[in-house]
């Protein structure tokens, strides 16, 4: 080097050459990083990111990492994008305090759940649900639509298997889109999952299209314009049923306590005396003389006991003021004791009013499944004991309540006026939703009665830390709002407690002094009551259920069996 010699590089020294040498195992393995990258787009969507746009794109990758393929190939590449997925927004079950079970609980559950996009690609690609020739635009269409519907059937099978879970449905990704999300109130949370799927099916075709004819610039238009003007057409819908709201001539002000207890101390029976002295000085706090109804969540009673039973008595009649719980209840039977995780109503004179009996049960977390056959399956569990589940929903009715048009306050915030007589009071109807209750469509429409007026969810989040658990519950929770045309009132333990209203809007969120959702306090809302003889006409999936997922899972079926048909046409 030092007598100036030029260094030649070597023949095989092609920058080309080492960069193909770097991407190769990546292009060996493309569809595999697809399948992959599909399943974390699809987590992405979903809170706490909360990213939407990738679930429309999502579906549509997963096809891409199948193409090509058949039979088991394309079962296993849309099983990984699912496990992937499940894996990953599934996460917070691994915070749970407990030795053992949350690592197994994940693995099983996320395993299982996943079997639903391995059957999807499968359904899709490689039974070829298809009524017309793909290389048309009109066979394009109907797969499209075929396959979208294929996907809500899923989501059906999926709400209902082994008690069911129906958590994150596609369309729950799009919570936050308040006129595209008004479809519910007559598709229920199906419908989004659909337009979803089949506007990434579109976006499929469409670059199925332009590989295919790379010198036609516009052909891939063609093959989206259909779902987006549908999609269109229903944000303009939603954007006016919004401006359809009546003005409310009352208000419930209900106060909503949120303890922040972790889930160790509620299993722990020497802290029992300390938090619940707590939540009555939080609750009395939390209190003014223009509270309603009084919130407690799920857990945040220690035990119904002799002590505590009196205690809740004299502080509702010492503040006169309504208040909803959560406790167990017994039944004695001659053949056997049932236990119920319960909501209850309590009046403002003490007097227990109501009961309603949680009837959608958490497997592994409240009660084990076939468990007098397998004993054994109680080793993956926490728990000791067993629940049984109610049979029907409750209305609990409020009543007693003043018009607090009429009171008037001093410079303190303290009432030297009270409101209308008792002959002038009102009756309000709500109905209660325990833990995960408000994640099943069915559940909370039997408790929407035609006569009542919001809906109440008490739950328990805080086996999970501070994660993205309380999130993903409260977006499932903002669908039941939107079907059903009620408010919703969450109060949650650790967070998200929250006002939703009829149509899906987040109104008011508690925050701590610190800004965080997860912290000690509370929060006061208001429900608007419309006047006697104007509140708004039930909502056409409030009517009607679940027909359009049912209708899916028609198609879906006529779909399949026409396949098997061809096929056993076809071998002979």
């Amino acid at each position: 080097m030092g007598g100036g010699q030029t260094l030649i590089p070597p023949p095989d020294a092609n920058p080309n050459a080492a960069l193909k040498k770097i991407l190769e195992p990546f292009i060996r393995h493309r569809r595999l990083l697809a399948a992959i990258g599909a399943g974390l787009l699809l987590a992405l969507a979903f809170p706490k990111f909360s990213l939407a746009g990738f679930a429309w794109i999502a579906p549509a990758l997963m096809l891409a990492a199948a193409h090509g393929k058949s039979g088991g190939e394309g079962f296993r590449l849309g099983y990984l994008s699912g496990l992937v997925f499940w894996l990953a927004s599934l996460y917070w079950l691994l915070l749970m305090p407990a030795t053992g079970f949350p690592i197994v609980g994940w693995l099983a559950l996320a395993g299982f759940v996943a079997l639903f996009q391995g059957a999807w690609v499968w359904l899709v690609l490689n039974c070829k649900l298809q009524i017309a020739n793909f290389e048309s635009w009109t066979g394009r269409v109907l797969w499209a639509l075929g396959g979208a519907a294929a996907w809500v059937a899923l989501e059906m099978v999926r709400a209902r298997i082994f008690s069911g879970f129906p958590w994150s449905f596609l369309g729950v990704s799009q919570y936050q889109l308040i006129p595209l999300i008004q479809i519910a109130a007559f598709t229920g949370v199906y419908g989004v999952s659909f337009l979803v799927v089949w506007f990434s099916l579109a976006l499929y075709s469409a670059a199925l299209m332009i590989f295919r004819h790379p010198t036609k610039r516009h052909i891939w238009q063609m093959e989206i314009i259909l779902p987006l003007l549908v999609i269109v057409g229903c944000y303009v819908g939603g954007f006016f049923s919004l401006n359809r709201d009546m003005s409310a001539e009352k208000t419930l002000r209900v106060t909503a306590i949120q303890p922040s207890v972790p889930q160790t101390m509620i299993w722990s029976s020497s802290a029992d005396a300390r938090r619940f002295h707590e939540l009555l000085d939080l609750s009395q706090r939390a209190l003014t003389n223009q509270t309603d109804l009084l919130l407690w969540p799920e857990s945040a009673v220690p035990s119904l006991d002799d002590p505590t039973y009196r205690a809740i008595n004299q502080f509702v009649a010492s503040n006169h003021v309504w208040l909803i719980l959560n406790g167990d209840d017994v039944e004695f039977h001659p053949a056997a004791t049932n236990f119920f995780n319960s909501a209850f109503l309590v009046g403002p004179n003490g007097r227990w009013r109501q009961a309603y009996h949680k009837r959608d049960l958490v497997i592994f977390g409240e009660y084990v499944p076939l468990a007098k056959w397998l004993p054994f399956l109680k080793w993956f569990t926490p728990i000791t004991g067993g629940w049984t589940p109610g049979d029907q929903p409750a209305t609990f009715v409020v009543d007693g309540l003043r018009d607090r048009s009429e009171e008037t306050f001093d410079r303190t915030n303290k009432i030297i006026s009270i409101g209308a007589p008792p002959a002038a009071r009102s009756v309000v109807k709500t109905s209660p939703l325990i833990c995960f209750e408000d994640t099943f469509p069915g559940t909370a429409r039997e408790a929407a009665q035609d006569d009542v007026d919001f809906l109440v969810n008490l739950t328990n989040d805080g086996w999970f830390g501070d994660s993205a658990e309380q999130w993903q519950h409260m977006a499932n929770s903002v669908f039941r709002a939107v079907e059903n045309g009620l408010p919703l009132f969450r109060c949650a333990n650790n967070g998200v407690s929250c006002l939703i209203d009829r149509h899906g809007r987040v109104e008011k969120i508690f925050r701590d002094e610190h800004g965080s959702e997860y912290g000690v306090g509370a929060l006061t809302g208001e429900i608007p009551l419309p006047p006697p003889g104007e509140k708004p006409a039930p909502t056409f999936y409030h009517r009607h259920g679940d027909w359009f997922g049912w209708s899916c899972v028609g198609i879906t079926g006529l779909l399949l069996g026409r396949r098997i048909i061809g096929r056993r046409e076809t071998s002979r």
